[in-house]
């Protein structure tokens, strides 16, 4: 059985989103968000209203773990899954995307408002048949 675990640092607050799913959200050192889907029925009690430190989640193949600290006592929810989304700001930084000239948005903007014509599609459409050969 495969065991994957992961540690995160900061106070997360558990938000209860109804019929077992639950937002825990941590905003600093960054943003975080863990959502919980099928958490088991002790949860809210387990949660609390103290933010949740020492948070770790481990995933046994069908069932998630999560493992922190409420106030003075450790605690621990089972949930069906659990995500967690990082955004991060420079994901796109590295990738080659294409930079749009006005010449080019000017060309893209004609082949759209051509397509909304009645039988735009159609001319377009004969327009690269042509262009083809």
């Amino acid at each position: 059985m495969l065991k994957m675990r992961r540690n995160f640092a900061g106070a997360f607050l558990a938000r209860d989103l109804g019929h077992g799913a639950w937002r825990l959200s941590c905003a600093v050192p960054r943003e975080i968000d863990v959502i919980l889907q099928g958490a088991e029925r002790g949860a809210a009690q387990a949660f609390g209203t103290d933010p949740l430190v020492g948070f770790s989640i481990e995933w046994r193949g069908e069932t998630a773990l999560l493992s922190f600290m409420s106030g003075e006592r450790v605690a621990t929810v089972e949930s069906r899954s659990a995500i967690v989304h990082e955004p991060l700001p420079h994901l796109y930084d590295g990738l080659p995307l294409v930079n749009v000239d006005a010449n080019a948005r000017r060309f893209w903007r004609r082949i759209f408002r051509l397509v909304r014509l009645p039988g735009g599609r159609y001319l377009l459409k004969l327009l690269t048949g042509l262009s083809r050969r």
